[in-house]
């Protein structure tokens, strides 16, 4: 709470200097106070008009997001949606599919990924790698591929042809 009042107090004093409504009489440091002191009395009349109860757990006992239940329709589009990943997560192959679920949903490092399958932390990170490239493949193919207007497509991005097995080719 005190950080946030003087950052208030701070922002209040920036935009009166710079709004030019500061008069210069060498009284800034009392000036700066009273500014406090004001957003203080503000605040705490505040709480009282306005009490918050917090229980031995330190939750907020009116917080008014806990008590608003989610639609039907927004649980059954998150059902399905963990639906189908686990089916094209079940579609990798088994070394994407163990260094996956290790990393997305066990919470383990590449470090400890590579310690448990006995791998190197390089190929913990490229087996990762081929598994997202291969879910983003399956998801594009099924239609499930994500929102096009939170993640645009890049006009400057082309695809580059690849095959190593040609030489120079395709660079």
């Amino acid at each position: 709470m005190a950080e946030d009042l003087l950052q208030d107090t701070f922002i209040k004093a920036v935009n009166v200097i710079k709004g030019g409504r500061y008069n210069e009489e060498g009284k800034f440091l009392p000036w700066l106070s009273r500014i406090a002191h004001n957003l203080a009395i503000d605040h705490f009349r505040s709480c009282k008009r306005h009490p918050e109860v917090v229980l031995e757990d330190g939750s907020r006992l009116f917080d008014s997001m806990h008590f608003v239940e989610e639609s039907f329709e927004t649980i059954q589009l998150r059902q399905d949606t963990k639906s189908r990943l686990r089916t094209l997560i079940k579609g990798l192959p088994k070394e994407q599919k163990d260094v996956l679920i290790m990393r997305h949903y066990l919470q383990m490092s590449f470090q400890e990924i590579a310690d448990r399958t006995g791998v190197s932390i390089n190929t913990a990170l490229g087996r990762m790698r081929y598994a997202l490239i291969n879910l983003r493949k399956r998801m594009s193919q099924n239609n499930n591929a994500y929102d096009k207007n939170i993640y645009p497509t890049r006009p400057d991005e082309a695809p580059v042809p690849r095959n190593l097995s040609r030489g120079n080719e395709g660079d």
